[in-house]
């Protein structure tokens, strides 16, 4: 009987990452030291999703299969020693989901191959993944191109006594973005009241739901950015820019076991009160020019800000004139890039990575995702600030109650996740 001294699956020009509906070429290689009796060699092409209850536990609770196609190789036979090899080819549906690893689940495409050995034969087995990228194109989504605005008001209490009111409003340039954009953040803050707010702080979110038995949801800040409190009866407005690292795209078409939503949340630490911007992240560029914050919310209805009452103090107190500030930013933080795919790497992109001069530059990715293509010069570049690293998964079991989904947050103005009154 001969030893088995190398199987492996080799796919064509070293590729990693394939198209929905594009043929996959590869290689099944075989050496062997003496000859190896065989009832059969196969090659299977697989896509599946599977979800779990448990961080990182591959015992699925939930899947479900995309594609699984068979071929064989060879029938019956024995090889002799020295290197077989077996070439094969699959097309993959155009239905194929992007590729996706997260803590409770993944999205997983893999070739396997086997020899099936006579009977009390060990028979061998390897196998290869690789990835489908399916790009979300951001002008196929409505209304993309537009500003993305919200604004809540909140009473300020200092030790049971009623102050005033504060208002936050925050805008964003676009609704959509891809790895490499720049977020063009701006914040107004009225503080109508007789005490200075907390910090202001900006996050971009990521929420990443697995359905298993029930929805497992999996919230992370991916990038932080901290600007000062606002001094009584002034009105601060604070501009900000956010690096898109590279992120998995907020759709995976085809998959209804794990969804993808971002958004930008902005907070005061005191008086607690946030307002959220749903988002999306994809892989084709908004086509058209963006405008800036600042020219949006001056073109914004007087009514997008709502006003309050004045407070009895307030209304006791007098007039007191808004005068208007700008805020300093204290610290901007992003997180550090990594990639969920051991062994590879993937710091340059280089002829055998992208497959051809068409394939955009191969990114790193942030978060629960795996390396996906984007377009342009996208490889994101950290802040010279401390770095935010993922949250230590193992002490979540279900996390905190997420954002809601962004046709939720579109449909009503009074979005779940403010804490404004």
């Amino acid at each position: 009987m001969g030893k088995v001294q190398l199987f492996e699956i080799r796919l064509g020009e070293s590729r990693v990452i394939y198209s929905p509906g594009e043929p996959l070429v590869g290689t099944v290689t075989v050496r062997l030291s003496g000859s190896l009796q065989y009832r059969a060699i196969k090659v299977s092409c697989v896509g599946f999703c599977g979800v779990s209850n448990k961080i990182n536990d591959t015992a699925w609770t939930v899947e479900e299969q995309y594609f699984n196609t068979t071929l064989s190789l060879a029938d019956k036979g024995v090889l002799s020693a020295g290197e077989h090899n077996f070439p094969f080819q699959f097309l993959l549906p155009a239905s194929a989901p992007t590729s996706f690893e997260g803590p409770f689940g993944k999205v997983l495409h893999q070739v396997k191959a086997v020899i099936d050995t006579p009977r009390f034969s060990k028979d061998y087995k390897c196998n290869k993944i690789f990835y489908v990228l399916c790009p979300l194109n951001l002008n196929d989504i409505p209304d993309i191109e537009q500003p993305n605005t919200m604004s809540v008001t909140k009473k300020f209490s200092y030790k049971l006594v009623k102050s005033g009111n504060v208002i936050l409003t925050a805008t964003s340039d676009l609704k959509g973005y891809i790895v490499g954009q720049v977020i063009q953040l701006r914040t107004d803050i009225e503080n109508k009241s007789g005490r200075d707010t907390g910090a202001v702080v900006a996050s971009l979110l990521q929420k990443v739901a697995y359905k298993s038995k029930r929805w497992i949801y999996d919230l992370r800040t991916i990038a932080e950015v901290e600007g000062s409190g606002v001094k009584a009866w002034k009105h601060a407005e604070w501009k900000e820019q956010i690096l898109v690292p590279a992120l998995p795209q907020s759709i995976l078409q085809g998959c209804s076991l794990i969804h993808i939503d971002y958004y930008i949340q902005v907070s005061l630490k005191s008086p607690e009160v946030s307002v959220t911007l749903p988002i999306y992240i994809g892989n084709i560029a908004v086509n058209r020019v963006p405008l800036s914050p600042s020219r949006s919310v001056q073109h914004l209805p007087s009514a997008v800000v709502p006003s309050a009452p004045p407070e009895e103090e307030e209304a006791a107190s007098g007039y007191h004139p808004m005068d208007n500030v700008l805020i300093p930013t204290k610290s901007h933080s992003q997180q550090q890039p990594f990639s969920y795919a051991p062994g590879l790497s993937f710091q340059e992109a280089d002829s055998e990575q992208t497959g051809s001069p068409n394939h955009p530059t191969l990114c790193l990715s942030t978060g629960a995702t795996v390396p996906y293509y984007a377009e342009g010069n996208v490889v994101p570049v950290p802040t010279a600030s401390s770095l935010i690293l993922p949250p230590e998964y193992s002490t979540w079991g279900y996390p905190y109650e997420a954002p809601p989904s962004y046709e939720q947050s579109c449909s009503s103005a009074n979005s779940s996740i403010s804490n404004g009154n």
